[in-house]
This record gives C-alpha cells, sequence and structure tokens, in this order.
C-alpha cells in the first residue's frame, strides 16, 4: 500500500476509530454464544440449533474475508470500511427484525459479509497510517477492538439481552457498528488503495511458502486457543461449582488480561521481532494448558490460570499480522485477510473438535489444545526458516 504515514502524534487518535469498528465486529461475532437460551426459546428450537448462527457467522467470514478483499482491492480505503460497516449494520438490524430460524442464519451472513471487510482493512489501514517503526503499535492498537471485546463488549452485550432480549442485543451491535461508521466517515484521512492488480497478482501471495505456514500457523494456533476459550466454563467448572457469576469474574479476568496481551505485543514485536513474540507466548501457553486441568480444581488455581491464558492467546495476532504486512507489503488487505479468514476457520474447527473431545472427557481439553498449539509452534519455526532462506 502507498500512502504516507500519518505524523506519530495523531497515529493513536485516528487508529483508535478503527478500534472500534473491530469492537463491533468482535462484540457481534461472540456475543450471540451469551444470548442462545433467550435465541432458543423466542424461535422455538434447541440449543445446539441456535448455536449454529456462531458457526454460519465464522463460516461466512472465513470464506467471505479474502473474496471481498479481492474484490474490493481498487477502492480508498475508507470507502471500503464505510461500506463494510453499512453491511454489517444492516445485517444486524436484519437478524434483529428476522422472524424465523432460517431468516437469522441468513441476515448472520449478511453480518458477517460486513464483518470480514472491517477487521483486514482496518489492520491494513493501520499499518499505513503509521511509520514503520510503529507499524506494529499501531496494529496492536486496532485488534485492540477485538480483545477488549470479549472483555466487555460480550458482557455487556448479553447483560441487555438478559434485561431485554436477545433482539435488543442485535440492536446493540449495531449501534456499535454505526458509531464506528460515524467516527470513521468524521476522522479517518484518505488513505489510497494499492496500485491496481489482477486476480492473479493478488493471489500472488499464496505461492509463498512463508505465507501459508504463517497462516497454517494462525490456524493450528488459534484451534487450541479456542478449544480452551470456547470450553472454558466446562474446563473451569471443578473451581466454580457451576456458579454463573464466579464464570464471570473468570472471563473478566481472562478478557482484562488479553487486553493488556495485545497491547504490550505490538511494542515488544516492534522491539524483539515477530516470531520471538509468538514464541514465547506460545511456549507459555502450552505449559499454561498442560497444567490447566490442575490448576481448575480451586478458584485460586483458576483464576491464575485464566490470567496467563488471556495474556498468551491474545498477544500472537499482532505478531502475525506484522509477519505477513512484512512478507507481502504490496497485498497487506489481502493477507491480513487470509489472516482473519484463518482465525474464523480455526473457530468453527475448534467447536467440532472440542465437542468431540468433551465426549472423552472435560480434563482432555486442555490436553487437546496443548497439541494443537505445539504444531503451531512447529509451523511458525519452519516459516521463520523459510524466510531466513529466501
Amino acid at each position: 500500500m502507498t500512502t504516507t504515514a500519518e505524523p506519530v502524534a495523531r497515529v493513536p487518535f485516528r487508529v483508535a476509530v478503527l478500534a472500534l469498528g473491530t469492537f463491533a465486529v468482535g462484540t457481534d461475532a461472540f456475543v450471540v454464544a451469551g444470548v442462545l437460551p433467550e435465541i432458543s426459546t423466542d424461535l422455538g428450537i434447541g440449543i445446539a440449533q441456535a448455536g449454529q448462527l456462531v458457526t454460519v457467522f465464522a463460516i461466512a467470514y472465513a470464506v467471505l474475508s479474502p473474496i471481498l478483499a479481492t474484490l474490493t482491492g481498487t477502492w480508498p480505503r475508507r470507502q471500503v470500511l464505510l461500506t463494510a460497516l453499512a453491511v454489517f449494520v444492516l445485517g444486524n438490524v436484519a437478524t434483529a427484525l428476522a422472524p424465523t430460524y432460517a431468516a437469522v442464519l441468513a441476515t448472520r451472513v449478511i453480518a458477517a459479509a460486513g464483518a470480514a471487510m472491517v477487521t483486514p482493512i482496518s489492520g491494513a489501514a493501520a499499518a499505513a497510517l503509521a511509520p514503520e517503526s510503529q507499524r506494529a503499535r499501531a496494529i496492536s492498537l486496532v485488534t485492540l477492538g477485538l480483545t477488549t471485546s470479549t472483555a466487555l463488549g460480550v458482557p455487556l452485550g448479553t447483560l441487555l439481552g438478559s434485561v431485554t432480549t436477545w433482539r435488543g442485543t442485535m440492536w446493540f451491535v449495531a449501534a456499535l457498528g454505526a458509531a464506528a461508521g460515524l467516527g470513521i466517515a468524521v476522522l479517518l484521512p484518505t488513505i489510497p488503495a494499492p496500485p491496481p492488480a489482477g486476480l492473479r497478482e493478488r493471489l500472488a501471495p499464496l505461492r509463498n511458502a512463508k505465507i501459508v505456514l504463517v497462516l497454517l500457523t494462525t490456524v493450528a494456533l488459534f484451534v487450541g486457543i479456542y478449544i480452551v476459550n470456547t470450553y472454558i466454563s466446562v474446563i473451569v467448572e471443578p473451581a466454580t461449582g457451576g456458579s454463573g457469576a464466579l464464570l464471570a469474574v473468570l472471563l473478566f479476568l481472562s478478557g482484562t488480561a488479553g487486553t493488556i496481551g495485545n497491547l504490550v505485543s505490538g511494542g515488544w514485536t516492534d522491539k524483539f521481532g515477530a516470531r520471538r513474540v509468538i514464541a514465547v507466548a506460545m511456549v507459555v501457553a502450552l505449559a499454561n494448558f498442560l497444567l490447566l486441568p490442575f490448576f481448575a480444581s480451586t478458584l485460586i488455581g483458576a483464576g491464575i490460570a485464566v490470567v496467563v491464558f488471556g495474556l498468551t492467546a491474545w498477544s500472537v495476532t499482532v505478531p502475525q499480522q506484522h509477519r505477513l504486512i512484512e512478507a507481502a507489503p504490496a497485498a497487506t488487505s489481502f493477507v491480513i485477510s487470509l489472516n482473519a479468514s484463518s482465525t474464523y476457520l480455526a473457530v468453527s474447527l475448534s467447536g467440532a473438535l472440542g465437542a468431540a473431545v468433551l465426549e472423552l472427557s472435560p480434563t482432555s481439553l486442555p490436553f487437546a489444545a496443548a497439541v494443537f498449539i505445539a504444531l503451531g509452534l512447529a509451523a511458525s519455526e519452519l516459516a521463520q526458516q523459510i524466510g531466513a532462506r529466501s
């Protein structure tokens, strides 16, 4: 992307409006899980059927993100973001008004189409606005929106759903998207599109072995992360005794730690390099997962474990995006969209794989997650070796 970086002092201010957009997207992606009982009752379906709304959103996002990044590749970045947020808001309004389960499923695809453009374009725009020495910090501010959505947006949306209805939660998400669109329209400067390129050129990063391995790293790591994240209530049940209040405290601790991990990972990536940040964070995560069944037997132990989980799990998004931008500087929006697709593919896989492991034993979940973390580490190191030889 060819653009002049913003003055250093103005970068956080400009990027903040991008973070609001990713906050809305992150809330939308995961808040449905918090209102499944309300959706089930209102639509007259089972909890498992209601849960498919999360899966449909994740799969639609994974499929549409690289396609839409290619189709909008020549548009100015601000125009793409405004269009994406308009589609996102429309999809959530339609969800709030949908009368049947089938209609709700369809509207989840519309919302996912908008979300699929917001996250990657926001990351690419942040990288373009910042000086090269602060690029990872700028990306971390954008991904901060995603991590804080789990700590703040999802609990707020869930609480709103319990006070009003699940449809009120969808109106809340739509309002977040509208606020982000207004902020971008007013505050974001013009960021030109990359030079025109054909489909063959845009797909060229997929012929780069390092990029493919970095994307495989994302899939493997986030399958492991989301196996734990999705089934955390089951894993820590020995400590919480099934108490929703205690679980909420643990989730808040994890989300807060994740926000901190995301923030510091940007500075660490700029200072120490992406590969080192990923390696250290995931080695610690691997050890934490192996010990998690033992920590989860007490509330204090579970609290320590979820804090370590939050710190490490959300420390890898920024360095992963940074590696892709370095590997394909002329196709930043496309490769970041592929990384976002890889993350949501991992969300879909983790749900199915976690359910299968859960049939064996809840205590097996962290061990299964640890296997995928190890695979991700191996792919990350292999990508580094290929990059060093190229």
